[in-house]
């Protein structure tokens, strides 16, 4: 039989429900957090292994929300990392019913694809980059190219013409 465990806010408001060894979606955010800080600060999981007295996959372990991280771990990392304890639960329960009742229409699936992209380091970097553009034609200009690449309207010839006048 799966074991089953149902987790309450202090009003006993119901906010998720996990079965068997699915991973509790507090836990997993907590480690999307620490992974996304790591990476910020260009931190290896290696490093902040050895830092923590861990090993690397230990770390991949409570970025993925597999296994849970103690508080006295968890305030370790808030020193490693440079953020309060509190920065691990920012937006923790962003998605439950209690945080959106009117949303009727709010998308939650695309906007996890999204933190999910943000959080890689594909999405790092693309990020640390096109922060780096000053001249908000180029900036335009890369969005459109970004579009046009993901089969999105403008056209690539568009494009093309627009890079050439803002670039030289």
């Amino acid at each position: 039989m799966a074991e089953s465990s149902v987790s309450m806010l202090a009003n006993n408001d119901e906010i998720y429900e996990t079965t068997g060894r699915k991973p509790n979606p507090v836990d997993v955010h907590v480690g999307s957090r620490v992974r996304y800080r790591r990476m910020i600060i260009g931190m290896s999981q290696e490093k902040l292994g050895e830092k923590m007295n861990l090993t690397f996959q230990q770390i991949q372990k409570y970025e993925k929300g597999t296994n849970r991280i103690g508080a006295s771990r968890l305030f370790h990392l808030s020193r490693i990392l440079e953020v309060p304890v509190g920065y691990f639960f920012e937006d923790a329960f962003a998605n439950s019913a209690q945080a959106h009742p009117a949303h009727g229409l709010h998308e939650p699936e695309q906007e996890n694809f999204l933190l999910d992209f943000l959080n890689s380091r594909e999405g790092l970097d693309l990020n640390r980059a096109f922060a780096k553009i000053h001249d908000p034609k180029v900036r335009r200009r890369v969005i459109d190219l970004v579009r046009a690449l993901s089969e999105e309207k403008p056209d690539v010839k568009e494009v093309q013409a627009g890079l050439e006048n803002d670039l030289g």
